[in-house]
């Protein structure tokens, strides 16, 4: 008791004295107003927010409409007063040195007789970027600050508020501020596909979370780039099994690497830790609501403050479940205890969908039993900011350059990007189609003469051939004739036909993320319900998947295959309209939104209609196609609970009949892959086979394939499953609400094709007919029980027996 009050007291003691010790910063641009008010404002930490009148130079506008007001629950009285905009209006601001700048928006909608602040909408963005469109604050008590991290590349950055017909616009202050040019990487870690993933210095930050975590709030004030730290309470799972840890922030020891401008001193010298009873079985978990389609910098902060010795902490990073770091080893890459370590990962919009999840744990114990440090995992500060798409926006699918292309044209990354797409335009094609397409042109095909009108076959029920010249190979790119054949592409869409179906392609209709963009549920003029997947024309990784998903859909069509419906092609835009699954994932049935369980039979035939649309993949197209991403989100109920196979854009050709597999990096989703794919990078279709074994696991048992939060010997799914069917307990984890309401017989019968799909070798898998047929099987076994039975025919059955 008396060493924790200790420590308590120099906590305290060290609070208004280690802020000294940070290093200080000297931004070369620094400009604050504040908005609507006749007096300047110096706040905390002697930054002064000058008047409008001082502010008159930066600011080009029609409108001088000021009104002030007490802010109540504001934290400062920066929010007292505000300048309203009925028209366009722009604050222009000389920058002297290029590159990073903080841009902080301070909202509040004050109460005043001309205008109801709280109807505002409008926009926000500079010359380049879309910062805020259609924003909106509802609630009179309710202060917002918006921060900002753009990249200035001219002499000038601009902000301009552009408000929505019949509205008007507001501000309480503005902020743009020089920050340093080592803050943020051109470079960060990927974690799905794992790499490096350069070019962020290209792209627009926003702030979303800044978290001290195990320590308190740390205000601008106490900040030298003006930054607030938050607690990590309210975002911390499982409360129970952390352990708060603290030291002096003096004795915080700075390198080269690191400097006091990435963090303050007390976002080091506190720490969550786990609790020493739980240490072997959990991981500590943070979770954080985000936008979907979108990617997001999550930067983790480490420090050393709990051992006593170096090489003595080596623990596991998860982001969203996926490995971010394995055997992280802080004593190698700080040389030292109370030295702090940092690491930025790109959490991509296939990943991150709308909340972000980050654990730190131990590693798994050495079977071995050799011995090993204590196990136990710490963290101590984390941010999370969202990273412009490529419409060049941080609200939506909303470009500045309504009227441009949105490859930005003098840019490196543009250049870039025009250059592949053209090469892909001149490999798909190829000579032959030009000639065959100009013959075969429509009446009406200067309307429609864009980029992707070549990438794309012909609309309203035409067709094409991509044809191969005999001398010079294939000029598709692409292997195997079963691309020759005639495509048909269903019906045409134009761009404003989209737009209205998808009310401007809302932020709200979102009802999917991937690769190539999002995917939006729409309601054509007829009432009939769609899903339009609108491409990424700058994501490499999504043309390609957009790519294959048409050489795909557009030859396959069968029952349990979502079908498509049409596309568009105007505008350098890619959009595929496919049938709308009302009913959305298996997943959600299983164990997310939906609460109503699914029961056994509903279950069997759900993998059964699963295992028909992947059978007709593998056997019933020409060349055979292996899907090579296989879950449960990729499985769609439609309205009547039919199920049917998804997204196709990793899919792949099957080998022909002189090869045994196809040779290609290793794509999909952990918990999924196929053990053997992954350690040799040979796929063959008992890849799939492996990974909807992972699927009817989930059917069984309700939870994720892959859980870090849950104890070691639980996080694999697969793994977990089949050592409970090994010991022929399998029942004994199955999902709660199937307790007793499944027949022995249909269990065992279910649990065998799990189980043979599992195996470890491709070889000692079965067919996806064979899976098919156990599954057939296993329906039948349950509706033959008695307690499937109407209650007579039960009744019947067991006189029967008697």
């Amino acid at each position: 008791m008396g060493h924790s009050l200790l420590v308590l007291f120099s906590f305290s003691l060290f609070f208004s004295s280690s802020f000294a010790q940070t290093l200080t910063f000297s931004p070369s641009d620094e400009f604050y107003i504040n908005s609507g008010s006749s007096e300047s404002l110096k706040l905390d930490g002697g930054r002064v927010f000058i008047s409008d009148s001082e502010a008159s130079s930066y600011l080009s506008t029609k409108d001088d409409i000021q009104v002030s007001s007490p802010a109540v629950n504001a934290p400062s009285s920066l929010y007292s007063s505000a300048r309203i905009f009925v028209e366009q209006s722009i604050y222009r601001f000389k920058v002297v040195d290029k590159g990073w700048h903080w841009i902080r928006l301070y909202f509040y909608p004050l109460e005043n007789e001309q205008f109801a602040l709280t109807d505002a909408v409008f926009s926000v963005t500079t010359d380049d970027i879309v910062l805020l469109h259609n924003f909106n604050i509802d609630n009179s008590t309710k202060w917002v600050m918006k921060e900002f991290l753009v990249n200035a590349t001219t002499d000038h950055l601009s902000v301009i508020f552009n408000p929505l017909r019949n509205s008007v616009a507001f501000i309480n202050g503005v902020e743009v501020v020089s920050a340093p040019k080592t803050l943020i990487s051109d470079v960060v870690s990927g974690i799905s596909p794992v790499g490096d993933f350069p070019g962020i210095s290209q792209h627009t930050l926003q702030a979303l979370y800044r978290i001290n975590i195990g320590g308190p709030e740390i205000s601008p004030e106490n900040d030298t780039l003006g930054r607030t730290w938050l607690p990590d309470k309210s975002f911390l799972w499982v409360k129970q099994i952390a352990k708060s840890v603290k030291i002096s922030p003096a004795a915080i020891s700075y390198t080269e690497t690191v400097s006091p401008l990435i963090a303050p001193n007390w976002v080091y010298a506190s720490a969550l830790e786990l609790s020493p009873m739980i240490r072997h079985r959990f991981n500590l978990t943070w979770g954080f609501s985000v936008d979907p389609g979108f990617g997001y910098l999550v930067r983790l902060h480490f420090c050393d403050i709990i051992s006593q010795a170096l090489n003595s902490l080596y623990f596991n990073v998860y982001i969203n479940g996926y490995p971010a770091v394995t055997g992280l080893d802080l004593s190698t890459l700080a040389l030292d205890l109370a030295v702090p370590y940092y690491k930025d990962f790109m959490v991509n919009a296939s990943i991150a969908m709308s909340r972000i999840i980050v654990q730190v744990g131990p590693m798994s114990p050495d079977p071995s039993g050799s011995d090993e440090p204590e196990p136990n995992a710490l963290l101590n500060g984390l941010e999370i900011m969202k990273i412009s798409n490529s419409f060049g926006s941080l609200d939506g699918e909303f470009s500045v350059h309504r009227g441009r292309s949105l490859v930005k044209a003098g840019s490196k990354n543009g250049t870039a990007t025009a250059v592949g797409l053209f090469m892909a335009f001149a490999a798909f094609v190829g000579l032959g189609a030009m000639v065959f397409r100009w013959h075969k042109r429509p009446e009406d095909w200067r309307k429609h003469n864009s980029f992707s009108s070549w990438l794309l076959p012909l609309h309203s029920g035409g067709h094409s051939s991509i044809i191969s010249s005999q001398r010079g190979g294939s000029r598709s790119g692409f292997s195997g004739n079963i691309y020759s054949s005639s495509i048909g592409m269903g019906r045409y869409f134009s761009f404003s036909e989209l737009q209205e179906a998808t009310k401007s392609f809302n932020q709200k209709s979102i009802i999917g993320v991937g690769g190539f963009g999002n995917v939006y549920l729409g309601e054509l003029d007829d009432g009939t319900k769609v899903a339009v997947k609108r491409g990424n024309p700058q994501s490499e990784q999504g043309l390609n998947e957009f790519q294959t998903e048409i050489q795909m859909l557009s030859m396959l069509r069968h029952r349990h295959l979502v079908s498509l419906i049409g596309y568009c092609d105007e505008q350098s835009e890619m959009i595929l309209v496919y049938e709308y699954m009302a009913l959305g994932p298996l997943r959600d049935h299983l164990y997310g939104k939906t609460s109503k369980p699914l029961t056994w039979k509903q279950r069997l035939d759900i993998c059964i209609g699963a295992a028909r649309g992947l059978h007709y993949l593998h056997t019933g197209a020409a060349q055979g196609i292996i899907h090579r991403d296989v879950k449960t989100t990729n499985i769609l109920l439609d309205e009547n609970l039919i199920a049917k196979v998804s997204d196709f854009g990793l899919s792949k050709t099957a080998p022909g009949m002189e090869r045994t597999h196809v040779s290609t990096a290793v794509k999909g989703s952990f918990g999924y892959l196929d053990p053997e794919y992954f350690r040799r990078q040979k796929l063959t279709d008992k890849s799939d086979v492996y990974s909807f074994g992972v699927v009817l696991c989930e059917v069984l048992c309700a939870r994720p394939a892959l859980d870090p939060a849950l104890p070691r010997e639980q996080v694999n799914l697969a793994e977990w499953a089949m050592q409970w069917q090994r010991k022929g307990l399998l029942e004994k984890i199955i999902d709660p609400s199937l307790a007793g309401k499944i027949a022995p017989d249909s269990l065992k019968k279910f649990a065998e094709a799990a189980d043979k799909c599992l195996r470890e070798y491709g070889v000692d898998r079965p067919s996806m007919g064979d899976v098919l047929w156990n599954l057939e099987y296993a329906l039948q076994l349950q509706e033959a029980s008695p307690s499937s039975m109407p209650v007579n025919e039960a009744i019947l059955a067991g006189s029967s027996m008697q």
